[in-house]
């Protein structure tokens, strides 16, 4: 089983990830690691500041690769970071589509208002952000309506965030 997980920067991911592999036994892949392995290596000319679309062009394809090479060797992956595109599923066939789910993260306006704080408390609980300023409750205000209106556009499965933070996912 594959499991993807996106969504907006703050949403979660990487908790929601730690957690299946807590529960389940499956190990993750962070695309931010791998993106950051990239840039450090020097593979790419690509920075942590390039444009989402173009990391997400860099990023997808190898992703995809790992995807389909853990599907071919029966193994459990959970796969997270906000690089999934919205159209994955168009560089699947069939017998790839049965082994993946999808899950896309997203709060409403409703509970980034009232949680901010949490929001921002949270932000360290797996992984350290070395410099998380540029996340204000404006940006993930606007970050998040994106995300919804493009899992609403593209017909994906999003679970949406609204009165408290509850998320389980049962594989």
């Amino acid at each position: 089983m594959i499991v993807l997980i996106t969504g907006a920067s703050h949403t979660g991911k990487t908790t929601l990830a730690q957690k299946l592999l807590e529960k389940y036994k499956y190990p993750y892949l962070s695309v931010d690691h791998l993106k950051m392995g990239l840039i450090r290596s020097g593979n790419t000319n690509l920075t942590p500041m390039s444009d989402d679309k173009a990391l997400t062009a860099y990023l997808w394809p190898i992703v995809r690769e790992i995807i389909k090479t853990a599907i071919e060797n029966k193994q459990n992956l959970v796969v997270e970071g906000c690089y999934i595109p919205f159209d994955w599923q168009e560089d699947f066939e069939q017998l790839y589509l049965e082994h993946i789910k999808y899950y896309c993260l997203v709060m409403s306006e409703n509970y980034i208002r009232n949680h901010y704080a949490d929001i921002k408390g949270y932000a360290n609980t797996i992984e350290s952000r070395l410099n998380d300023e540029w996340c204000t409750m404006e940006s993930v205000l606007k970050d998040n309506a994106e995300i919804l209106k493009l899992a609403q556009i593209h017909n994906v499965n999003y679970i949406f965030i609204d009165n408290k933070y509850e998320i389980n996912i049962n594989l």
